[in-house]
C-alpha cells in the first residue's frame, strides 16, 4: 500500500513536472489564465472589504444612534429646502427634547455658517458650528490639545472656540494654537482646543475645516442679537434599537409644540443619514457578491483553457501513454498523471496570481484612496479554487488518456 501511494506520489508530482517542464511555452501560457483568475478574485475581494470597511467607518464616525433634526420641512412645493433662513427651530424645543424624551440620552443645540477667522498675518475661510457641550459625544468627536467648551461658557455667551485640524493648520500652522486669540468676523476669541482629525465626510467635504463655537455664542454674536432660533437639533438615542421609536416620539412632540394639525406638513425634518450610509454597506456587499461571482467566471474559463491543452497533450502523447500501458502501467497511474499535471499547471497558475494581485491591489488602492490590504485568508481560498478548478478541468483528459487502447497507440503516429 505505501509503495503504490509512494509512486502514485511521483507520478501525481515528480513525472507531471516533468512533462509540464517540456513544453514550457505552453505551459506558460495556459498558466496565465489561472494567474489571472486567481489575481481578479483576491482583489476583488480586498476591494470589496475595503469599501465596506469605508462605510462601515463612516457609519461610526457619523455619530452615537444618531437623530439629525433640520428646521424646516423636507419638500416645500416638492423643491427640497435647505436649513438656513428657516425659523421652525428653536432651544425651547431642543430643551423640551432633553426634559421629556427618555429614548434620547443627549441633545446639542446647532447653529452653523460660514466666517473668516483671523490670527497674525494669515486668515482663513471656513464653517463656524455653534453647539453644545454633548456635541463631540454625538458625533463621535475627540479632542486634540486643550478642551472642550462647558455649560458655563455657554450660559454666559463666552467667546471661546475650538479648531478643526484644518484651520489650526491654516490659521497656526505647526504651533499649539491653545491660549491663543483670534479673530472671527472682527471679534476676539480664545482657542481652548483642537479637534482630532475626522477626514472627509462622504460626500467628500473635509470635516475639519470648522470652528465650534458654543451656540449661544454664535446665535447673539455671530448670526446677531435679535436671532433666536436654530438650525438643526443633534440627538443620541440611548441604544440603536431605540433609534426609530425615539425619532416617531420626537415627531410627535414637535408637531406638538408648533400646533401642527393632523394631516399638515412638518415644518421640521428629522433625518437618519445612517440609512444611507448602512443601503451604501448593503450595495457594497451586494456588489463584492457580483464581483467574486464575475471572478470566479475568470477562473472557469482558466480550468477550460487547463481543459482544452490537457486534451491536445493527451493527443499528442498517444503513443507515450500506450508504451507506459503496454508495460504495465495501469489506468489509474494514467489518470493521476495527467490530473497531476492539470493541477499543478493551475495551482502554479494560482500561485502566481498572489503577487499580481498585490500589485494590482495597490495601484487600484491608489486609485479609489481607500487603504487596500490583501487578506491572506482569501489568497489561500483563491489558490484553493484554482486548485480544485484543475481537477475539475484535468478529469475528462485523464480519463480519457486511462481508456487508450495500448495496442490502438502504439499504432498512431
Amino acid at each position: 500500500m505505501q509503495v503504490r501511494l509512494r509512486l502514485y506520489a511521483r507520478l501525481f508530482f515528480a513525472e507531471a513536472l516533468r512533462a509540464l517542464a517540456r513544453h514550457k511555452g505552453r505551459t506558460a501560457l495556459t498558466a496565465l489564465g489561472s494567474m489571472i483568475g486567481v489575481s481578479t478574485l483576491i482583489w476583488v475581494v480586498a476591494v470589496g472589504e475595503a469599501g465596506k470597511a469605508h462605510a462601515e467607518e463612516e457609519l461610526h464616525n457619523l455619530g452615537d444612534n444618531f437623530v439629525w433634526i433640520e428646521a424646516g420641512s423636507r419638500n416645500v412645493n416638492g423643491v427640497q429646502t435647505g436649513t438656513h433662513g428657516m425659523t421652525t427651530l428653536t432651544p425651547e424645543d431642543a430643551e423640551a427634547i432633553r426634559r421629556e424624551m427618555p429614548l434620547v440620552k443627549s441633545v446639542s443645540e446647532n447653529i452653523d455658517g460660514t466666517v473668516q477667522v483671523v490670527a497674525g498675518n494669515r486668515n482663513w475661510n471656513t464653517q463656524y458650528r455653534g453647539v453644545g457641550p454633548d456635541y463631540l459625544g454625538i458625533r463621535r468627536w475627540e479632542i486634540a490639545e486643550g478642551a472642550f467648551f462647558s455649560d458655563d461658557n455657554v450660559r454666559h455667551m463666552d467667546s471661546v472656540a475650538v479648531l478643526g485640524e484644518t484651520v489650526r493648520r491654516q490659521i497656526f500652522g505647526p504651533t499649539d494654537p491653545v491660549g491663543k486669540l483670534l479673530r472671527v468676523n472682527n471679534m476676539a476669541f480664545l482657542v481652548v482646543g483642537v479637534l482630532k482629525p475626522k477626514g472627509q465626510s462622504g460626500s467628500g467635504r473635509d470635516q475639519d475645516d470648522t470652528i465650534m463655537l458654543p451656540w449661544t455664542t454664535a446665535q447673539r454674536k455671530i448670526r446677531g442679537r435679535n436671532y433666536g432660533y436654530l438650525d438643526d437639533i443633534v440627538c443620541s438615542a440611548v441604544s440603536m434599537e431605540a433609534v426609530n421609536p425615539a425619532i416617531s416620539a420626537v415627531e410627535a412632540l414637535l408637531r406638538q409644540r408648533h400646533h401642527i394639525r393632523a394631516g399638515e406638513e412638518d415644518d421640521f425634518n428629522i433625518r437618519r443619514p445612517d440609512e444611507v450610509i448602512k443601503a451604501s454597506i448593503q450595495a457594497s456587499t451586494t456588489l463584492e457578491a457580483l464581483l467574486v461571482a464575475l471572478a470566479a467566471i475568470s477562473l472557469l474559463i482558466g480550468g477550460i483553457g487547463i481543459t482544452n491543452v490537457m486534451l491536445a497533450s493527451v493527443m499528442q502523447r498517444t503513443n507515450e501513454v500506450g508504451l507506459r500501458m503496454a508495460v504495465g502501467a495501469t489506468p489509474s497511474a494514467v489518470r493521476i498523471q495527467f490530473l497531476g499535471e492539470a493541477v499543478i499547471l493551475s495551482l502554479i497558475g494560482g500561485a502566481l496570481g498572489v503577487p499580481l494581485s498585490m500589485t494590482s491591489s495597490f495601484f487600484i488602492g491608489q486609485l479609489l484612496g481607500w487603504p487596500i490590504s490583501l487578506s491572506w485568508k482569501a489568497a489561500a481560498l483563491a489558490v484553493a479554487c484554482s486548485g480544485a478548478v484543475g481537477v475539475v478541468a484535468g478529469s475528462y483528459p485523464a480519463w480519457k488518456a486511462s481508456r487508450l487502447n495500448p495496442i490502438t497507440a502504439l499504432r498512431v503516429e
